[in-house]
């Protein structure tokens, strides 16, 4: 009528049958921290040395695209290249998506006028006209 000590799952040498999932919990919390901290610091796009006025901010949401240009006057559609003529068609494509498009231009202090001028012309012929310059606050 008694139990055997050997076969059935007991404290004595038996295969134990639950798992301690608290070190994983900790280091999962320890992580998901981490995250937290870091992901606000990570600045996606392409780095540019943007001119420092004393400027208001732009209002700047999801669906606001970053069109930077950089001193060798090559284009970027967020982390993109893309040609000038690549550009007005991607841009065209996003109006017909979104009437209310608005579209931030970054470009380095050392930019080509000209450059950032057919950039402005291309985006105001594919029908952005709500177009932002993003600045350094000083």
């Amino acid at each position: 009528m008694g139990m055997s000590a050997q076969g059935g799952g007991g404290r004595r040498g038996g295969p134990m049958s639950d798992i301690n999932v608290t070190p994983m919990v900790d280091i999962m919390l320890v992580l998901l921290i981490i995250f937290m901290v870091t992901a606000p610091l990570i600045n996606p796009g392409v780095e540019v040395n943007l001119p420092n006025v004393d400027a208001k901010a732009l209002q700047k949401n999801d669906e606001t695209p970053e069109v930077t240009v950089k001193p060798d006057g090559s284009i970027y559609v967020e982390k993109k290249a893309v040609t000038l003529d690549q550009l007005g068609a991607m841009m065209a494509a996003m109006k017909k998506a979104n009437s209310k498009l608005s579209v931030i231009i970054k470009g380095d202090k050392t930019t080509d006028y000209g450059k950032m001028m057919a950039v402005m012309a291309k985006l105001q012929q594919s029908g952005v006209d709500q177009i932002g310059l993003q600045t350094e606050p000083r």
